[in-house]
């Protein structure tokens, strides 16, 4: 008997490392499909082609398909090229006037960019059969109007019946709220009574948001605590009510972080290696580092980090606070990150008023980064709200304790530290009130001076965490079979034994070389290229010098 089909998804995404990245979708995105794929899942992805993609990925692109998109009034070209990338099939969604810029977002027209983006993955599944799947995956605002499209004008087409559709809110402070005229300008929706009053958030506006978790099959989130906050008014950004309604088939599933990226034991960026079972190349990191930022070189006083966007989501209003008092008891504090101007300044005052004491690195600086986390002794996180959270993941795979206020994946996970069993993996702290903060964090201090055989008790509990991505493929498989339950529950493929190597095919090389080329000259998918084809003058490779200075 044939062995059944793997289950298909198509992740649909605003952003992937390493193609394009403003925040921790882009992590999910480069993470989680690998993740699916290696548990048995037939995962493809699909993105816009910015300008600022490295030129290397563009020239291994192949072009699959071109056709025009429906937009309201208007048809829109659409190219979708293709590429294989660490094991995963990725489709890009190529129109310069909407996606050649010098990012992401942040421009008038993203209402209309990213609709034409939603309506383009449905069209690519009409004209690509690779693209045809079980489940569309949509990720945040961007792609929230795939459910609603899909519903709207695509119910009769043939892989409509057998698709649903799953979405999953990342930061619901961002919802893509636009004036009502783009109803009907953009989505062609104004004359549908059911979409018009799904999308609708007050008398003159609308929310992609808002009308995909009205049309989705199911709803999740980034961690389970999360979900449940999303449907309490402090939280919920007005759309709490929807979240009430739709708890039924709301999940949260915590992120993951690459378990062999952030490895003290074999990382090349930090100082000295170290492992849960032998620490003593962490203090060797805490050295390099007090000397490199200008610290005073001391293992006595414990080094405090604090890594992300210096915003006021991230707590820097209790920070300001506190700095003094936790400066006056000797402990030490880099800070590493861009943001609000104010908060910039902030920290840069603090730097200078205490020298060898604060050290403000304002930069985005990824190697630095990793030489942070295996120095630190304790990683602040107080955060207003965090939907997930990773650099506290991070942290604690190099020991570094978190200190961290109990709200969304903060507190999934992060265990608090128990005096009494031992157990735990970091400290918490209920209120978003500075005292509180600096009360735990002095708490977690004195174990540091007083206690060491404790300290480092909690230090290999916290390394000993699985925080990879084959947890959460597993979880993200589970919402999925719970909308196909009709399909076999995908399981990863056995690993196949490399076979011995043979002397023989070793003496012909040429013949090797031509059998492993006849693959690669069949590109089935560009067949499906029916459509009109794209206008010459629209080529991405017109702008030779924009890319090249996208890629520096």
């Amino acid at each position: 008997m044939a062995a059944a089909a793997p289950m298909r998804v198509l992740f649909a995404t605003s952003e992937a490392t390493p193609f394009s990245k403003t925040g921790g979708l882009g992590d999910v995105a480069g993470s989680l499909p690998p993740a699916l794929r290696a548990a048995g899942v037939d995962c493809k992805v699909i993105m816009p082609k910015y300008g600022t993609i490295a030129r290397e990925f563009i020239e291994q692109m192949d072009h699959v398909a071109d056709f025009y998109v429906p937009l309201a009034w208007r048809n829109v070209w659409c190219g979708i090229d293709h590429l294989k990338h660490d094991g995963v099939d990725l489709y890009f969604v190529d129109n310069e006037d909407y996606f050649y810029r010098e990012a992401p977002y942040g421009y008038f027209d993203d209402g209309e960019r990213f609709a034409f983006f939603s309506k383009a993955i449905c069209e690519a599944m009409e004209w690509i059969e690779p693209l045809q799947c079980d489940i569309v995956h949509c990720n945040d605002w961007q792609t929230a109007l795939v459910p609603v499209f899909m519903r709207e004008f695509y119910h009769a087409a043939p892989w409509y019946e057998s698709t649903m559709c799953v979405l999953t809110v990342h930061n619901i402070k961002f919802q893509g709220q636009y004036s009502d005229f783009v109803l009907g300008d953009i989505l062609g929706l104004a004359d549908v009574p059911a979409a018009a009053s799904q999308l609708r958030c007050d008398a003159t506006s609308i929310n992609y948001m808002k009308g995909g978790l009205c049309y989705a099959d199911a709803l999740t989130t980034v961690s389970p605590t999360y979900a449940e906050e999303l449907k309490m008014p402090f939280f919920g950004e007005h759309l709490e009510g929807v979240f009430q309604e739709r708890a039924p088939i709301l999940s949260g599933v915590l992120n993951g972080i690459d378990m062999a990226e952030y490895n003290p034991a074999t990382d090349k960026l930090i100082a000295a290696n170290f492992t849960v079972d032998d620490l003593s190349g962490k203090a060797e990191c805490k050295r390099a580092l007090q000397e490199e930022l200008g610290l005073e070189v001391d293992p006595t006083r414990p080094l405090v980090a604090m890594i992300g966007r210096l915003t006021k989501q991230k707590g820097l209003d209790l920070v300001q606070y506190a700095i003094d008092t936790l400066m006056g008891r000797g402990i030490q504090l880099v800070v590493l990150g861009t943001g609000d101007a104010n908060y910039e300044d902030a920290m840069r005052h603090f730097d200078w008023k205490y020298p060898g004491q604060m050290r403000a690195c304002i930069a985005f600086d990824s190697a630095l980064s990793h030489r942070i986390y295996s120095a630190a002794d304790l990683f602040l996180m107080p955060s207003q709200f965090e939907p997930c959270g990773l650099s506290q993941m991070m942290a604690m795979r190099y020991g570094t304790l978190p200190v961290v206020r109990e709200t969304g994946g903060l507190v999934d996970s992060v265990e608090a530290y128990n005096q009494y069993t031992g157990e735990g993996t970091g400290f918490r702290f209920a209120n978003f009130n500075a005292d509180e903060m600096a009360g735990v964090l002095l708490d977690a201090c004195e174990i540091f001076w007083t206690d060491r055989e404790t300290w480092e008790k909690i230090q290999r509990q916290a390394m000993s965490v699985d925080f990879g991505w084959e947890r959460a493929a597993q979880a993200y498989i589970d919402v999925y079979c719970g909308l196909r339950p009709d399909l076999p529950r995908p399981t990863a493929p056995a690993k196949e034994k490399p076979a011995a190597k043979k002397p023989a095919a070793a003496k012909k090389p040429a013949a090797a070389k031509k059998a492993a080329a006849k693959p690669a000259a069949k590109k089935p998918a560009a067949k499906k290229a029916t459509a009109a084809k794209k206008p010459a003058a629209k080529k991405s490779t017109a702008k030779p010098a924009a890319k090249e200075k996208a890629e520096g």
